[in-house]
């Protein structure tokens, strides 16, 4: 087992290793911008650095800072959380030559993933159903028509190197494709720094499904079964919940077994998320992925019981798989989970400034997972999340009057916060029937503005 282990993240998600690597007995080390050195996992962590001004390039994402004060301390290993770094294949690599080890996929995997155009050329090549489309970039608009008219509109175009939803762009007829596909390659250019784009088959109103995965360095790979992540609003997710409602125990098995045999195959390695679109025939389809924790890991852990984070490091240190999990995994129940952000429950603008008041719920089956307290200060540099509520019941009816009663008794004040949306979503029928699918957001926005 490592000695100590540095985390390169802020916020929950890195109070969240640090109590894993306390619970493992390993030491920790905590780095932070100017804008954090009041944060929790500054001061829960055994060691912190300052590692630069407040901007993201000048700190969390600046490579040489990151690496300089993993040396300083003296570190076994790099755990990167999620976002910043952690789908950083250059970072990986450098982690490699300085003789760290890095919690996540050897980085010539993570390239492969995120090249989202090889990785559904691997999917493909493994039997794991994937969206008609192109067969890789597509160079130039011409090219783009020409495969929209093989595969049928609307299409969607693509960031060969995206995530987010940015550039993106759905195109329902050839008239539109040239001024998209300029749009959509100046946006990924931006965003990325790579502007190649390729296309697949849109699907309207998909359900999005994702299947969490686990696999050691010995070549065995398991599923932790599916995630249901279709509340989102402008492709970022608000509500996720397992396991799905949509999702048949033999879909389950069939894609579990689909998968494990794909990823072995590429010599994946740690956690990762593989995440899909469910179309009107309930057939799922694969569309990226995510090759690091997810922010929505903890519903995982509700319904299996399995430490997910405590996984990547007993992995990243060498213990096999069947030494982590039990020989049989079981759903237990139901989980959701809401992100509840820094921001105005209608105009979504961001809401930055000192919490004067800050009272999480507690309870049977609900855990919060946040880095913030009351007279703490939320920076306007970073992402909008400032806590997870997760909570766990016998099933969807018992889980959902859970998130009610927690939600009642959240209370956040100084700062504008999403828990009233959350509270409208959880009124709402059509989402307490399980009818929803990608496009609600946008309908229970125009029903409720």
């Amino acid at each position: 087992m490592f000695r100590k282990v540095l985390i390169a993240n802020r916020g929950e998600i890195a109070l969240r290793v640090i109590n894993a690597c306390r619970e493992l007995g390993i030491r920790t080390v905590a780095v932070y911008s100017e804008a954090d050195r009041n944060s929790l996992h500054v001061r829960f962590a055994d060691e912190a650095i300052c590692i630069g001004p407040p901007r993201l390039a000048e700190s969390y994402l600046n490579v040489p800072a990151v690496i300089s004060a993993a040396e300083i301390a003296d570190v076994d290993a790099i755990h990167p959380g999620y976002g910043l770094l952690s789908e950083n294949a250059n970072f990986a690599e450098v982690c490699r030559a300085s003789n760290i080890k890095f919690i996540g996929p050897p980085p010539e995997v993570t390239r492969l993933m995120g090249e989202k155009d090889k990785a559904r050329q691997a999917m493909k090549r493994a039997h794991v159903p994937i969206l008609p489309g192109s067969d890789g970039v597509v160079a130039t608009a011409d090219e783009a028509l020409g495969w929209a008219k093989k595969v049928g509109y609307p299409v969607i175009l693509k960031a060969k190197a995206g995530g987010g939803g940015r550039g993106m762009r759905i195109v329902r007829a050839p008239e539109e494709l040239p001024n998209l596909f300029h749009a959509a390659t100046t946006e990924a250019a931006n965003a990325f720094g790579n502007g190649e784009l390729y296309m697949e088959k849109f699907v309207e109103n998909p359900r999005h499904i994702e299947f969490q995965v686990l696999a050691d360095e010995h070549g065995n790979v398991r599923t932790l079964f599916e995630r249901e992540c279709s509340i989102q609003r402008r492709h970022q997710k608000l509500i996720e919940e397992s396991p799905s409602l949509q999702v048949t125990p033999k879909m389950r098995e069939e894609i579990s077994r689909t998968l494990c045999h794909c990823l072995k195959e590429i010599g994946y390695q740690n956690a990762g998320t593989v995440e899909f679109l469910m179309d009107d025939d309930r057939q799922l389809h694969f569309i990226e992925m995510n090759t690091r924790v997810q922010v929505e890991h903890p519903i995982t852990e509700a319904i299996t019981g399995v430490d997910i984070v405590k996984a990547q490091l007993l992995i990243a240190s060498g213990v096999r798989l069947d030494e982590i999990l039990p020989e049989k995994l079981e759903i237990r129940g139901h989980a959701i989970e809401c992100r509840i952000n820094a921001e105005h429950p209608v105009k979504f603008t961001p809401s930055a400034g000192k919490i004067t008041a800050f009272n999480v719920p507690g309870g049977n089956g609900v855990r919060v997972d946040t880095a913030q307290y009351a007279e703490g200060v939320v920076p306007p540099y970073y992402d909008s999340l400032i806590a997870k509520l997760i909570v766990h019941g016998r099933d969807r009816t018992e889980a959902i009057a859970k998130m009610e009663r927690a939600l009642s008794q959240f209370i956040v004040q100084g700062i504008e916060t999403s828990i009233p949306l959350h509270q409208a979503i959880f009124q709402d029928p059509g989402f307490r029937a399980g009818k929803f699918d990608t496009k609600f957001m946008e309908d229970f926005l125009a029903r409720t503005s």
